[in-house]
């Protein structure tokens, strides 16, 4: 692999934490940052997120709808989505029976959603693919990390799933949902936690609920 000409920056999701692949990171040289992503595993610009999966976990993401919700998150957020499938694809059959319909998925996320699906062999090279990735991106063009990525949206609607889509463990099909039952933001805020039961069970309608009507109390430290 050739040699970066600095540090690049990846931010990783802090579930990824302990499973190899950013502690291998920092070894190689790439300045690692935790949080709390929304979308994707790791961000190398406000441009490439890419989403990691083992080879159970893909299947399994499949079978559950995850794998199209995520899919399109990393689409409609960020230029160029990758999806990196970690593991042995020989492995799929004993996993599961349905490996054709595994593969049509990943056909059907790269065609339709424009996901760059790049495959990998192990924890190590996931890893240096990340670093290949983010020093050619940080240092080939000099383009920023950007986290917090807004969207300009061309439509109201957009706009208005945006905004729900902000609200506590809402993605973009509870976002739809919501607007769909209630039809409008400002319905959704003066919904009541029964209404909102309705559409999101108990305890994310309580989440959400909370978020919406508690009074703003920031915990900050006051200057002296």
């Amino acid at each position: 692999m050739a040699s970066c000409p600095g540090r690049p920056r990846i931010y990783v999701d802090y579930r990824e934490e302990g499973k190899g692949v950013a502690e291998a990171l920092t070894r190689l040289g790439a300045a690692i940052f935790y949080q709390q992503l929304d979308i994707g595993d790791y961000v190398i610009s406000d441009r490439i997120v890419v989403e990691r999966k083992t080879i159970d976990d893909l299947a399994r993401s499949v079978f559950d709808g995850r794998l199209f919700d995520q899919a399109r998150r990393l689409a409609e957020y960020y230029e160029i989505p990758v999806l990196i499938v970690e593991g042995d694809l020989s492995m799929l059959e004993k996993i599961t029976e349905k490996v054709v319909e595994v593969k049509m998925a990943l056909i059907a996320a790269s065609i339709d959603l424009g996901i760059r699906v790049i495959y990998s062999g192990s924890v190590l090279e996931t890893a240096k693919l990340l670093y290949h990735m983010a020093c050619r991106e940080q240092y080939g063009s000099r383009r920023p990390v950007i986290i917090h990525r807004k969207r300009r949206f061309e439509q109201l609607w957009m706009q208005q799933l945006y905004v729900v889509q902000s609200l506590p463990s809402i993605g973009p099909r509870l976002a739809e949902k919501l607007l769909e039952r209630f039809g409008s933001i400002e319905a959704i805020c003066r919904a009541s936690i029964v209404e909102l039961e309705n559409v999101l069970g108990e305890a994310r309608a309580r989440q959400v609920y909370r978020v919406i009507h508690m009074p703003y109390k920031p915990n900050k430290p006051r200057l002296a």
